[in-house]
């Protein structure tokens, strides 16, 4: 698995755990920024990762800023994303197993460091259940090729 990994100035801590955690699990990963901390705008950071998950250079995505909404919206611009703001560990799991999600977005204004690695872990060895849940992902496809 390769993911790709992004946050704003209100990300920048819990980016670093969650580095920590894909290298402990030894999972290949790029970490795209920001390297600042002063305010910086998501998008700059959350759109180019999306496009890199959507165009099949990484697996998945994990962005952070301070509340993940941010992010999530901006990623979620992007046709072939299915972009989860996640601040529990249930719903991180049902988001991969329900929505084959395929990037993770988290607040750390919203949440601590423990908690997120947590999140991530679980989001990461989570798989995609398929069956009933196929035809609604199908059915979010079939829009973005009508509408997007």
């Amino acid at each position: 698995m390769k993911v790709i990994i992004a946050s704003d100035h209100g990300g920048m801590k819990i980016r670093e755990e969650i580095k920590q955690l894909l290298e402990e699990m030894n999972i290949e990963y790029e970490d795209i920024g920001c390297e600042c901390e002063t305010s910086v705008d998501y998008p700059d950071y959350a759109l180019p990762a999306a496009e890199r998950v959507a165009n099949g250079e990484f697996d998945r995505g994990i962005l952070i800023c301070g509340t993940g909404i941010g992010m999530s919206i901006a990623a979620n611009k992007v046709k072939g994303i299915r972009c989860a703001l996640v601040h529990d560990v249930f719903s991180a799991k049902a988001t991969r197993e329900h929505n084959d999600s395929n990037i993770l977005a988290m607040g750390e204004r919203v949440i601590g460091p423990g908690l997120a690695r947590e999140i991530a872990k679980t989001w990461l060895t989570t798989e995609y259940a398929g069956g009933r849940h196929a035809r609604r992902i199908g059915k979010i496809s079939e829009y973005e090729q009508k509408h997007l």
